[in-house]
């Protein structure tokens, strides 16, 4: 079996991701509570009821608890001479191999969320695609993001 990447995401990527969970919840808490009204108001089997409090326990519970922390796990980079590998997915995971030639450019992003927990996502771009290292410290991600602009450079020269 190949040996795990070295860095992983901070430990407050988790909380963000719970976060995010907790919105994903509150929508499914309205959709719910308008079946709930409508299954009132035109006087639906109360079975309807029991039905939306069991599928909104199942939506709190993977979005909130079991996905972030699932995705948590498996997230994992590392930034090479030549190369820049992700591992990530929830069920199935996937490790990704970006070659330092192939990088045209690098962007961080922080949204509002992101911001409040001093974190930021990093994009590495390629001719065919965006790859995305998310949840970063902001200071980490900046560095790594100066780092990988510099070994691109590197890599390009030496081609």
């Amino acid at each position: 079996m190949r040996e795990q990447l070295m860095h992983q995401i901070p430990r407050k990527g988790l909380t963000v991701w719970r976060l995010y969970g907790v919105f994903n919840t509150f929508v499914v808490v309205i959709l719910m509570g308008v079946a709930s009204f409508l299954t009132y108001y035109f006087e639906w089997p109360s079975f309807i009821y029991y039905i939306a409090f069991v599928l909104l326990l199942i939506v709190a519970l993977t979005s909130i608890w079991l996905f972030p922390k699932i995705r948590w796990d498996h997230w994992r980079y590392e930034v090479r001479e030549h190369e820049i590998e992700i591992q990530s997915g929830l069920f199935i995971v996937k490790r990704t191999l970006i070659p330092m030639v192939r990088v045209q450019h690098v962007d961080t992003s922080q949204g509002p969320i992101l911001k409040k927990y001093d974190l930021a996502n990093i994009s590495i771009s390629t001719a065919a695609t965006t790859h995305v290292i998310p949840m970063l410290v902001t200071n980490d991600a900046d560095s790594l993001r100066a780092r990988i602009s510099i070994l691109a450079r590197v890599a390009e020269d030496d081609v």
